[in-house]
């Protein structure tokens, strides 16, 4: 009988002792959560509005590459599908989700293209003798030869010692004279009077102007009257007879230059260019052609290219920044009072 209580006890006390112990990890339930929708992306179809841009295939990779992304760009965030090529043709062009095209010289046959396709919108980039009409705009060097003349003026007067710069302008040219007025003002904008430390024996800038019947072969002796002769640093050439003969020659004598086009292959002391911003043009002109309006000559503001910063460093090319800016604002006016 003791020993069946002795029994019942050690049980009671094996219950209790198991009682006492760490109670089992519980498993946690999870809990669902709710999976994120992927956002819908643009997935192109042959009804997708297509864009073309269409750039000769000699063209330099750079110039090439930023054409590219621009328009690229462009297409994208207006959900259009984006093509490049180097010709088109007009069966092509009938393609009635065509909707924009974008075309650098040479012409590829624009005439014949918009007449195809009257759906679409055209832009031309500098191409020569492309009239805006219809469904064609043009953007062509339309940048103020007086703003070119002002800026060069200012930044030869900022390079040059003793403010010895020139201009070659062509002769009984009405713009060029006001230019050449502009490109004086744009010196004294940077210098006020220009007080120069040694007595010079000529008054700066100095201009030579070039028969209209010349030939170009005889531009060099023009400059050479104002390298040699009339001892400037710095000779900024008008556009109608800035060829990259004399560009070329210029800078073999020593003396610096500035135009408004960039020559073929630079020359030495090519300081920078001045042409019209097409990539800003193209970009202001884009919502104009998605809408369907076109027809227009596109304005295209006044850019810096091609800058040498072993000649422009970057502090000196952001104050002809600002200057630009300001012309193109309207707070500088290159020929002042009339």
């Amino acid at each position: 009988m003791r020993a069946k209580i002795s029994l019942i006890l050690l049980l009671a006390l094996a219950l209790v002792l198991a009682s006492c112990g760490p109670k089992a990890t519980e498993v946690p339930t999870a809990i669902p959560s709710e999976t994120p929708t992927p956002a819908p992306t643009l997935t192109p179809t042959p009804d997708t509005p297509l864009a073309i841009l269409i750039l000769p295939a000699d063209m330099d990779k750079d110039s090439s590459d930023l054409y590219q992304k621009t328009v690229y760009d462009l297409a994208q965030a207006s959900g259009f599908r984006f093509q490049v090529r180097n010709s088109l043709s007009p069966a092509d062009a009938a393609d009635p989700t065509l909707k924009v095209v974008i075309a650098l010289p040479p012409d590829p046959g624009i005439a014949a293209l918009a007449a195809a396709a009257p759906q679409a919108q055209f832009l031309t980039i500098n191409i020569p003798d492309i009239t805006a009409g219809g469904n064609v705009s043009v953007l062509a060097n339309n940048a103020s030869p007086d703003m070119a003349a002002f800026l060069a003026g200012y930044v030869s007067a900022m390079l040059t010692d003793e403010y010895k710069i020139g201009m070659i302008v062509p002769q009984g040219n009405a713009a060029a004279q006001e230019a050449a007025v502009a490109f004086t003002n744009g010196k004294s904008y940077f210098c006020g009077l220009c007080n120069t430390v040694y007595l010079q024996p000529w008054t700066y800038p100095q201009f030579i102007e070039i028969p209209t019947d010349a030939e170009k072969s005889t531009y060099n002796a023009y400059a050479d009257v104002l390298i040699i002769q009339r001892k400037v640093g710095m000779i900024y050439v008008y556009p109608d007879v800035a060829t990259d003969d004399l560009l070329t020659y210029i800078g073999t004598t020593g003396v610096w230059t500035i135009a408004d086009v960039m020559p073929a292959q630079r020359p030495a002391g090519f300081v920078m260019a001045m042409q019209p911003d097409t990539i800003k043009a193209i970009q202001s002109a884009w919502p104009n052609l998605v809408a369907g309006q076109g027809g227009v000559n596109v304005q295209s503001p006044l850019g810096l290219s091609g800058v040498d910063p072993a000649l422009l460093p970057p502090g000196k090319q952001r104050l002809v920044e600002q200057v630009l800016a300001d012309l193109i604002a309207g707070r500088i006016d290159p020929i002042g009072p009339r």
